[in-house]
């Protein structure tokens, strides 16, 4: 008889290691990128401390008070329902602020000696740090820890990241919006469709945190398909995917919804966005300001169009390179939505910083360079931010 095959027992799969644990261990590992991130926007904060003192003005007001940041109080102080007539006759409702962040502020100013405007400094900076890790996650899971480290760097030297250091959104939004898109990455759908939600709290621009999450499961639900799968089975296996895809439309929806049952009109969002002149016009009002510009000061035209331009160049090298389909989606999104609104040309730059893959070309690029030019090439960006900042802050206009 044929001697029978002895089954040899298959190791047990090592424990994983504790939450705790490796939570710690992906920031030990983020450390540089953080370390950097904070190095830029401290020469940033410099910089503006010292055109502050020189021109009379308090950098601490500049960044806790003034335009955006002065409703955003007002909601956490006194809710919803404060309006402003405008000198034009428009009426400007703080509806048109999104609710985490005031409740966030009003949450800390509440169990802290912090003010309100010092508790939205504390959330915006903290989440800075947030965002810039999620960002180097990104990166790094993509094209190695140099390029998350530089990935993470570049953003934080971003022409308007001097709204990073304000107590604007843009931090917390870019926060959640990254740990999303990394989430979707490695597959953490029910991850990724709960920090949609908190996004869709902050944003309007949530949506784009939504598209990423639901075209790339709509082409996995699609290649399994074809692949032969059932509906019935497309559910078991992809249950947890699913899942993450409902919830992430529900925090943006959940605002949406609480404006239209408070105006009584099921588009009130829509209108209080219109009466701040922010509604979706298909890029026309862009259209007609790079027209402008064109026609009464062709330089200023010509830097508009060469801007615009290499904002489409960048998107293309993304699909070039071949990045995922959730950056690409996520990148394609935000880009969009900060251009189709009719809103003051001068945003758009702010409106489109969470878009922090547009940087991955440049930070592949210097990866390719030895440390000490990609280092002199990061200084240079910074300083340049820095004095924008400085002189952005400085003037009457909002950024």
């Amino acid at each position: 008889m044929p001697e029978l095959t002895r089954a040899v027992p298959t190791a047990p799969a090592p424990p994983r290691a504790p939450r705790r644990e490796r939570v710690t261990t992906a920031l030990r590992a983020a450390a540089p990128a953080l370390q950097a991130y904070a190095a830029v926007r401290l020469l940033g904060l410099l910089v503006l401390a010292a055109a502050a003192g020189v021109a009379g003005k308090d950098p601490h007001t500049l960044l806790s008070a003034r335009w955006d940041s002065l409703w955003y109080a007002r909601v956490a102080t006194q809710g919803y329902g404060y309006e402003a007539l405008t000198p034009d006759g428009a009426v400007h409702s703080n509806l048109a602020f999104f609710p985490l962040l005031p409740a966030l502020e009003r949450g800390i100013s509440e169990i802290t000696p912090l003010s309100v405007p010092d508790a939205g400094l504390l959330v915006s900076w903290t989440a800075s740090l947030v965002a810039a890790w999620g960002i180097y996650a990104v990166g790094a899971r993509l094209h190695g820890r140099r390029a998350g480290v530089l990935l993470a760097a570049l953003w934080g030297a971003y022409p308007t990241a001097f709204v990073q250091s304000m107590a604007y959104t843009e931090t917390l939004f870019t926060a959640l919006a990254a740990w999303a898109v990394y989430a979707v990455l490695t597959e953490r759908w029910i991850a990724a469709g709960t920090l949609a939600v908190f996004a869709g709290l902050t944003r309007p621009s949530a949506v784009a945190v939504v598209a990423a999450i639901a075209i790339p499961a709509a082409v996995t639900l699609v290649r399994a398909y074809r692949g032969g799968s059932r509906p019935r089975e497309l559910v078991r296996e992809h249950g947890r995917m699913l899942l993450g895809v409902l919830l992430a439309p529900l925090g943006w929806l959940a605002y949406v919804l609480y404006v239209a049952v408070r105006n009584g009109s099921l588009f009130a969002y829509f209108e209080v966005q219109g009466q701040w002149g922010n509604g979706f016009d298909g890029g026309r009002a862009l259209a007609g300001f790079v027209w402008q510009n064109l026609t009464t000061n062709v330089f200023a035209g010509l830097g508009l169009c060469a801007a615009l331009a290499l904002v489409l160049w960048l998107l293309w090298l993304l699909v070039r390179q071949r990045q995922p389909l959730p950056v690409v989606v996520f990148t394609a999104a935000m880009v969009f939505v900060s251009l189709v609104g009719a809103g003051y040309f001068g945003s758009r730059p702010r409106l489109m910083m969470p878009a922090f893959p547009l940087l991955l070309p440049a930070a592949l690029a210097l990866v390719r360079l030895w440390r000490a030019r990609a280092a002199a090439v990061l200084a240079a960006a910074a300083a340049a931010s820095a004095a924008y900042g400085a002189f952005t802050l400085l003037g009457p206009g909002p950024p």
